[in-house]
Formats: C-alpha cells, structure tokens, sequence
C-alpha cells in the first residue's frame, strides 16, 4: 500500500493497512481491496456504485472497515451503501473519506449510507472526513444517511470532520420504533472560507424510544456553518438536542435545533450555545508559559473531544 493511502486511512479509520475483518476500502471510484467474513457480507451492487453489507442476527464483538480515498483532482465520486444488520447483533461500523488534491480541479465524494438495524441489534458506527492536499482545488464531501432502527434497536453514531474540508452539507434522517434508542455525535471545525451544513431529522413513532443529539464545533477565520437538528415525537418519548460552538474570527455559525411534539407524553429538550473561548481559561494556561495560540489551540482540541 502507499504511503499516501496508508497516511489518509491511519486518520480516517485508525488504520495504516488492511485491517482484520471485514473491509471495502474504495480508492479513486473503484475497490482497492475487500473481505468478507462468515458472519459478515459485502457485496458490490449491480444497478449503481456501492455496497450491500450484510452482517447476520446475533452476531458479536465483529467489525467492519468501509473507508474511502480520493488521491485524484478532478474526480466526483458517488457511492450508495446499505447496511442490513441482524437482530440481536452487536458490531462497529467504521467508514470516513479522505481526500487528497493536489490539482487544480475539485474533488467530491458523496456517501448515500442507508442503515436497517433489526429488533435488538446494536451498532456503533465512526465516520470520519479529512481533507488536505497543495492544489487549488476544492475538497467537497455530502454525506447522506438514513437510519431506520427497529424494536430496542441502538446505534450510536460519531460524526467527526477533522480539518481541510472546504465545503460539506451532511443530511442525516433517522426513524425509530418503540424502544430504540439513538445517540448522534457531531464534532467539527472549519477555517479559511470553508462552509459546512448539517441538517439531522429525527422522527420517534414508538413508545419508549428515546433520541440524544450532541453537537461541538469551532469556527476559525471567515467560515460559516450551520447546524438544524429536528426532532419529532409522534409518540410516548424522550429527546434531548445540545449544541455548542465556540466562534473566532470573522466566523458565522447558525443553530437552529427544532423540536416538535405530536404526542402529549413526548418529552424533547434542546438548548444551544455559541460564544467565544473562555477569556479565564486562556489567561491560566498562559501562565504556564506558552503563548496565546498555543492556549487557544489547547482549549479548542479539548472542547472537540
């Protein structure tokens, strides 16, 4: 494997080579390499660019790798992937794209990921975007996932883009049934002129199901983002929606969290912040010593974990 590839997938997926377990690592719209195993399948569609991946009920403490690099200027990538996970199944999910531009053209890679997790199944599933590269051109990513979660199904899911992404709109739905449960974590920053936009709905049709939704961002020089999450009871549930972002620069950040309630015994939450770093906590870590942009990348590392 090269070194480049082996640098983007060590920050996208934690991994510097092909990893144990089941894999499809995509390089430039096409396989680099895939493995299945007895208890999980994948399978490349016929109809349209992607995956099926197919991991069986009851299945436990298994992982599946399914990152994406994009090594060349120019490309838009788009790619359709379904997840079918078996009642009773407990397994992590670890995708991410990293693109690399060196070029003076845009590269674009847009992940449509459809999740179908059975009564009982739980997932844990860790996205995460990177861009870097010495060209001009763009790096764009638009994630697209729909979770449908059936009886006492879970998922928690980790949403990161790290740095170097100059334009991202991430759309996430998710539907659940009577007992599920959702956790939603969102971390990103943005610098430079970039542009990022996450819009989440969340619809709860069973009793008892229950929804947390946590965003943390840092917006650095002239970017902006957006964040509008959205829940909607139409049943006996619980949601609670936090966002807070910290804002330096000439940075915009806009958060809209939404909730509507269709039931009388739905109980939703949200609560928003957004303000500059914290005037004291700056003060104390430069008394140790180290400059004011040191302390300012300190506070922001810990605010995004």
């Amino acid at each position: 494997m090269l070194k480049l590839d082996s640098d983007i997938l060590k920050t996208i997926a934690s991994i510097s080579d092909i990893p144990e377990g089941a894999y499809n690592i995509r390089k430039n719209g096409s396989a680099l390499g895939r493995h299945s195993t007895e208890n999980i399948e994948i399978i490349p569609k016929k109809d349209k660019p992607g995956i099926d991946i197919i991991i069986k009920p009851n299945t436990k403490g298994e992982s599946v790798h399914i990152p994406v690099i994009l090594t060349e200027t120019g490309l838009n990538d788009l790619v359709y992937n379904d997840f079918y996970i078996g009642e009773n199944a407990d397994v992590e999910i670890v995708a991410g794209c990293g693109i690399h531009n060196d070029g003076c053209q845009t590269s674009q890679h847009d992940g449509i990921h459809t999740f179908h997790i059975e009564k009982g199944a739980k997932i844990k599933y860790i996205e995460k975007h990177y861009g870097e590269g010495s060209g001009s051109g763009e790096r764009i990513l638009n994630p697209q996932t729909i979770v449908n979660l059936g009886e006492n199904a879970f998922a928690e899911m980790e949403m990161v883009q790290i740095k170097g992404v100059d334009s991202t709109k991430r759309d996430t739905e998710a539907f659940l049934d009577k007992g599920a449960k959702l956790v939603i974590t969102e971390r990103l920053m943005t610098h430079s002129k970039q542009y990022a936009e996450s819009n989440v709905d969340i619809t709860m049709n069973g009793d008892g199901s229950s929804a947390q939704i946590v965003s943390r961002s840092v917006g650095k020089d002239e970017s902006v983002q957006i964040f509008h999450p959205r829940v909607i009871g139409n049943s006996a549930c619980r949601a609670h929606v936090q966002c807070d972002s910290i804002i330096m620069g000439n940075s915009k950040i806009s958060s809209i969290p939404e909730i509507d309630a269709n039931n009388g015994d739905a109980q939703l939450v949200h609560e928003a912040a957004i303000g500059k770093i914290n005037s004291d906590q700056l003060l104390k870590l430069m008394t140790f010593g180290i400059s004011e942009e040191e302390a300012e990348e300190i506070i922001v590392q810990g605010f995004l974990k």
